[in-house]
C-alpha cells in the first residue's frame, strides 16, 4: 500500500520541484499581490462613489464591481502570464486549475449580489445563496476533473418525449437556472422603473402604481416565456396547457383572479389611491398602499387592515378624500331655555379656535338646529384637512372649550327631561293619598 501510493505521489512531488512549477507559483503570487494592491486603492474610491449614489443603476454597477475587482484584477494577471508560458510550451497545470477557481469566485460574488439586491433578505435567500455557492463550485470541480462532459451527457440521457417536446433532467436545470436569471433581471427592471416613476412629479401616485404592476407583470411574463424558449421548449405546444389551466384558473383561482383584476380597476379609474382616507363597512384608515390582491389600510391605532380589492369594487365606499382633503367635523351641543342662543352661538364660535386643526378658510360657523324636548340645540360646523388624524381630538378640544365658556357665562346644559300630567287617579290611591 504504501509502495503505491509513493509511486502516485512521485509524479506529482517531482512536478512540484520543477522550474516550470515554480514559475506558476510566481505568477500566481504576484497576482494575488497585484490584486490585493489594486484592490485596496481603488476600493476607497469606489465606496465614495457608492455612498454618492444611494440608489439606481450607477449605485448597483458600483457595488458589483467592488465584489468583482480583485478576482478580476488576478485574472488580468494570470491569463496573459499563461498565454506566455503556453507560447514558450511549459507546463500549465496551476494556472489551468487556478484561471476557472478565479472565474467561479467572480460568478459566486456576483450571483450572491444579485439575488440580495432583486429579493428581500429572508431564509430562502439565504439557503438559494448556499445552493448556489454549492452549484457553482461543483461545475468547477467536475470541469477540473474532466467529468463535467460526462455528468451533463448522463443528465441529458435521462429524459422523456410529450409530443414534440423531448424533456430531460439537463433541460430542467437550464430552465430553472434561466428562470432564476430572467426573473432576477425582470424584478431589477421593476424596480428601476418604479424608482423612475416616483421621481416623476407629473404622475398621479394611482398611475405609479398601476404603471409599476404593469411592467411587473409584463416583465415577469417575457422573462418566464423567453426562458421556456431558450430551453428549446416550444411555446405553441403550450396553447392546449394554457387553456386548461385558463379553465382551472377560472373555477379554483375566482376569488384571486377577481381580486387581481379589481386591483388594476382601481388603479385605473383612480377612485382610491395611497394617502386616501376611506371607510369600508366598519373600517376606518387611510390607504397605505395598493397591492395586487389586497388594499392596506392603516387606523389611527396603527393596525394595518388588508381589504381585498374585491371588496371595494363591489362594496360601499366612503373616501373622504376623493376629491378634497377637506372634511367637515360636526359638534352638537344644546342648552336651556333660560339661555341666550345668541350668546352662545357666539361664545361656540369662539371656542373653534382651542383646535389648531380646524381651518380659518372655510371658516367655522354655529347653526341653531331645533328646539328640542331638553333644550335648544345647536351645532358647531368646522372643517380640518388630515382626515387621517380622525375627527376625536378635534371634538374633544372643542367640546373642553365650550364646556368652560359655558361655565364662564352661566350657560347651562340641560339633562334631559320630562313633564308627567295625571290626569286621572283610582279612587282608592286618592283616598290613601
Amino acid at each position: 500500500m504504501l509502495e503505491s501510493t509513493l509511486t502516485w505521489l512521485q509524479p506529482h512531488l517531482e512536478s512540484l520541484v520543477s522550474p516550470a512549477t515554480w514559475w506558476q507559483v510566481v505568477v500566481l503570487a504576484l497576482a494575488a499581490v497585484a490584486a490585493s494592491l489594486f484592490n485596496r486603492r481603488i476600493q476607497t474610491l469606489l465606496e465614495t462613489q457608492a455612498s454618492a449614489n444611494q440608489q439606481g443603476f450607477r449605485h448597483i454597477a458600483v457595488r458589483s464591481l467592488q465584489r468583482l475587482l480583485w478576482p478580476l484584477t488576478a485574472l488580468a494577471v494570470v491569463l496573459p502570464a499563461k498565454a506566455v508560458l503556453d507560447w514558450y510550451e511549459l507546463p500549465l497545470q496551476l494556472l489551468g486549475v487556478a484561471v476557472p477557481i478565479l472565474w467561479a469566485l467572480a460568478l459566486i460574488r456576483f450571483s450572491i449580489y444579485l439575488l440580495r439586491k432583486a429579493f428581500t433578505i429572508n431564509p430562502l435567500l439565504k439557503s438559494s445563496e448556499s445552493a448556489l455557492s454549492v452549484l457553482i463550485w461543483l461545475g468547477v470541480v467536475l470541469h477540473l476533473l474532466g467529468w463535467l462532459p460526462t455528468v451533463l451527457g448522463f443528465l441529458d440521457s435521462m429524459a422523456l418525449n410529450l409530443g414534440e417536446n423531448r424533456i430531460s433532467v439537463l433541460s430542467v436545470i437550464k430552465l430553472l437556472l434561466l428562470v432564476a436569471l430572467a426573473f432576477t433581471l425582470a424584478i431589477w427592471l421593476s424596480e428601476l422603473i418604479s424608482r423612475q416613476l416616483q421621481r416623476s412629479a407629473n404622475i398621479s401616485p394611482s398611475m405609479r402604481v398601476g404603471f409599476n404592476k404593469f411592467s411587473k407583470f409584463i416583465l415577469l411574463t417575457l422573462a418566464f416565456l423567453i426562458a421556456l424558449n431558450a430551453v428549446g421548449i416550444n411555446l405553441s405546444s403550450l396553447a392546449i396547457f394554457g387553456g386548461a389551466l385558463g379553465v382551472g384558473l377560472g373555477f379554483g383561482l375566482q376569488r384571486i383572479a377577481s381580486n387581481f383584476i379589481s386591483g388594476f380597476i382601481l388603479v385605473l379609474d383612480r377612485s382610491i389611491k395611497p394617502g386616501d382616507v376611506i371607510t369600508v363597512g366598519d373600517k376606518f384608515g387611510w390607504v397605505e398602499a395598493l397591492n395586487s390582491r389586497y388594499v392596506v389600510v392603516r387606523n389611527r391605532e396603527g393596525v394595518d387592515t388588508l381589504i381585498p380589492n374585491e371588496n371595494l369594487i363591489t362594496s360601499e365606499v366612503i373616501n373622504w378624500s376623493y376629491a378634497d382633503r377637506n372634511v367637515r367635523v360636526v359638534i352638537p351641543v344644546q342648552i336651556s331655555y333660560d339661555d341666550d342662543p345668541e350668546q352662545a352661538m357666539a361664545l361656540m364660535l369662539e371656542c373653534a379656535k382651542a383646535s389648531s386643526r380646524i381651518l380659518t378658510e372655510p371658516a367655522p360657523s354655529v347653526r341653531l338646529m331645533e328646539f328640542a324636548d331638553s333644550g335648544i340645540e345647536l351645532q358647531l360646523r368646522a372643517w380640518i384637512s388630515d382626515p387621517e388624524n380622525g375627527t376625536g381630538g378635534v371634538k374633544s378640544e372643542v367640546n373642553l372649550a365650550i364646556w368652560r365658556a359655558f361655565k364662564e357665562h352661566n350657560i347651562t346644559i340641560p339633562y334631559p327631561q320630562r313633564d308627567l300630567h295625571i290626569k286621572s287617579m283610582p279612587a282608592g290611591l286618592k283616598q290613601n293619598s
